[in-house]
Formats: structure tokens, C-alpha cells, sequence
């Protein structure tokens, strides 16, 4: 019997998996693609629970990615409905999780019984790679499963990741790659003292103003036919001073770039200790900083599947589905490692907000998209 996308959604929801605590979600996952025939591995990294579920042993590997842990509610009275309850309002799902994205992987579920029912014997195998570590540090989730199955050489052709790629309507948009993220933490170190007597100090904050402005000031390029223009933004900016008399001797600013395959994560550090070598220099002031890089710009070059799944998008949605890299990093910039993949999911038009939600159409929608899919690809 064909498993329903709506009930197990609402079951999924039900587990309030904020990250990193699953919260029953992995094995509540892991029951009902047992009961489809999947062999399912529960593969812990110290406190994140993971999961490969596989039907079939041959090739080709069609995998689904996504993630089970969802980013807290906030404050439960703003919302119509207590979020770990899923209701159905107005012919939409309501309750955290429902388009980032519980939903979506219940889609594919029932897309997979379905596609089972229909194709009993069909060349190949299904696989799903969940984790419970996106919306958090992400270390202990799919960046480690996929050096896990690496090392037990198995074999993915083909990864789609459900993550909520369409701005406003289901149909709109398919991503096939991202831009990278680097944040970096810079300290400007001077000397402290008294206000009055300037000479006597060097006021880190002074220098700190004018590397701020000048790494602001860069024009990092003019994007390319598949990225949007890379940009650096200020995030942060401290000077741990408790008394009005006295300079500080050190500031700190925080700064991230999200930048597109013109870069890579080293080529910005390079030019940015350049640049705050010299300006540190000509104030007699020194500085420290610390970089932390999310994942390197990359971008999937369009094959026969992403036409196809292009095209059977466009077939029931009756729109064609834009090939963009726009928006922030997702789980995609580790599992393109090991294959080549793209990302389709819900509308993410309400995700993280309160009240966030999802048509009831949609979630069919999205189910027989995901079963077309998987009947397209097994036929090629």
C-alpha cells in the first residue's frame, strides 16, 4: 500500500528534531523505508544521528538527500498553532519543518512506494542520505557520511537533495551549484591608554575603521553566466572597552564573503592578509585572524538527468524550472565529492519563519514529481 506524503510528514513534524537532537525522526524514518524493503544503516557521529537507506544492489545509485534536524520555533505564542502539532489550515500544513524540509522527504517516500508498486523489478537501486546536522555546525553529519562512503566504496550516480529551491511557486527554480562561504574574525591589536594622552597609545579602532572600509570597498568581480556577483559583508564589530577614558588595545570585526568558482577560499585569504598586513603596518598596529570556510564555490555541469528532471518538473508544474546557484551553502557542496547533484524541493517562501507551511497540493505535486523522476531515470 502506497505510503501517504501527508501522514508521514505530519509524523515527522510531530518530532521536534530542533538541531542537533533527532528526537525519534532518524528511526521513525528508518521504520517506514524498512517496510518498503530499504536496508537501513544508522550511522552515528558522536551526538548526530545519520542514515543510508538502500533498495537494490545494482547500478545505476539514484540517491534523495535531506535532513531531518529544523531550526527552532521561536516564541511558540506567536504561532497559530503549537509548531510540533502538525494542523492542516486553509488546505496548508503548518508546523516547523513542513518546507525545510520534512515534507520533502516524505514526498520521496511516497514517490518510492509508489514507483515500487509500478516497478517491481527495476535495473538499479534506490538510495536516501539523511542526516541530522544541516542546520547546525554541519561537521558530524553529511560532510562525514560521505567520507564514510567513500571509504566503503559505494557508489552514488546521481544525488538529488530536497532542500526548498523555489522562491514563490513549485516549478520555478532547480539548483545546480552554489557559491562558497568564508568568515573571517579579525583582531587589530594597538597600544592602550588614557585618552588624553594619545601619543602615548595606539588606537587599534582607528586602523580597524579603515581596513573595514577598504575590504568593503572591493569589488570582487562582475559574477559569471551561472554565478551572481561574490560580496563581503560586515557582520560583527567589538571593542571590549567598559571605561569612557580609555583607548582599547585591541578591536575585532567579523566578515563573511560568499563568493562564486572565480575564487576559492585561499586566493581571498591571500589578498585579504595582504591587505591587512600593509594597513596594520602603516599604523604600528598588528593583527590576528581566523578563518572558517563552509564550502568552496561549485557548480554541476547540466547533464541528461538535469534535463530530465528539468522537463518533468515543467510537464506537471506547467513552468520551466530556471538552472540557478542563488541563494546560501546547503549539504550539496559535500555530496557533489562523490557525484554529480542537484537540488528540488518545496516553495521556501515561509522556512525558519513562524507559522511556516506548505500547500497540501504542493506536497501531491511534489510526490508525483519525485515519482516521475525516478521513473524517467530508471528508463534511460
Amino acid at each position: 500500500m502506497p505510503i501517504s506524503e501527508l501522514k508521514l510528514a505530519k509524523e515527522l513534524i510531530r518530532r521536534p528534531s530542533i538541531t542537533p537532537k533527532d528526537a525519534g525522526a532518524i528511526n521513525l524514518l528508518a521504520k517506514s523505508l524498512r517496510s518498503l524493503g530499504f536496508r537501513c544503516q544508522v550511522i552515528n557521529f558522536k551526538n548526530i544521528k545519520n542514515l543510508y537507506a538502500k533498495l537494490g544492489k545494482s547500478s545505476p545509485n539514484f540517491c534523495y538527500a535531506g535532513h531531518t534536524d529544523v531550526v527552532p520555533p521561536g516564541n511558540i505564542n506567536d504561532w497559530s498553532v503549537n509548531p510540533f502539532k502538525p494542523t492542516v489550515k486553509n488546505n496548508k500544513l503548518i508546523g516547523r519543518g513542513a518546507n525545510d524540509m520534512k515534507a520533502s522527504i516524505a514526498c520521496f517516500v511516497a514517490a518510492v512506494s509508489r514507483f515500487k508498486t509500478k516497478n517491481r523489478k527495476f535495473k538499479g537501486s534506490i538510495s536516501l542520505l539523511i542526516t541530522g546536522d544541516e542546520e547546525g555546525i554541519a561537521i558530524n553529519g553529511t560532510k562525514r557520511v560521505v567520507k564514510y562512503l567513500k571509504r566503503k566504496r559505494e557508489k552514488i550516480n546521481f544525488c538529488l537533495i530536497g532542500e526548498p529551491t523555489n522562491p514563490n511557486r513549485l516549478g520555478e527554480m532547480i539548483k545546480i551549484g552554489r557559491r562558497g562561504s568564508i568568515t573571517g574574525r579579525l583582531t587589530v591589536i594597538g597600544t592602550q591608554g588614557h585618552v588624553a594622552y594619545p601619543h602615548r597609545a595606539n588606537n587599534p579602532s582607528n586602523t580597524m575603521i579603515k581596513i573595514l572600509k577598504r575590504i568593503k570597498e572591493i569589488k570582487l568581480d562582475k559574477g559569471t553566466k551561472n554565478f551572481q556577483p561574490s560580496n563581503l559583508e560586515i557582520t560583527k564589530i567589538n571593542i571590549d572597552n567598559h571605561a569612557d577614558n580609555v583607548i582599547p588595545g585591541s578591536a575585532d570585526a567579523v566578515f563573511n564573503i560568499r563568493f562564486n568558482n572565480k575564487h576559492s577560499a585561499s586566493s581571498l585569504k591571500r589578498k585579504l592578509n595582504a591587505i591587512f598586513g600593509s594597513m596594520t603596518k602603516k599604523t604600528r598596529c598588528r593583527f590576528k585572524v581566523h578563518y572558517e570556510v563552509s564550502g568552496e564555490a561549485f557548480l554541476t555541469k547540466p547533464n541528461k538527468t538535469t534535463f530530465m528532471i528539468q522537463n518533468t518538473i515543467k510537464k506537471i508544474t506547467r513552468i520551466k524550472p530556471k538552472l540557478s546557484t542563488a541563494g546560501g551553502t546547503s549539504d550539496a557542496r559535500f555530496i557533489r565529492k562523490i557525484a554529480p547533484c542537484l537540488e528540488f524541493g518545496l516553495v521556501g517562501k515561509t522556512m525558519h519563519k513562524v507559522d511556516e507551511a506548505v500547500p497540501v497540493a504542493d506536497l501531491k505535486k511534489l510526490t508525483s514529481i519525485y515519482q516521475n523522476i525516478l521513473e524517467n531515470y530508471f528508463q534511460t
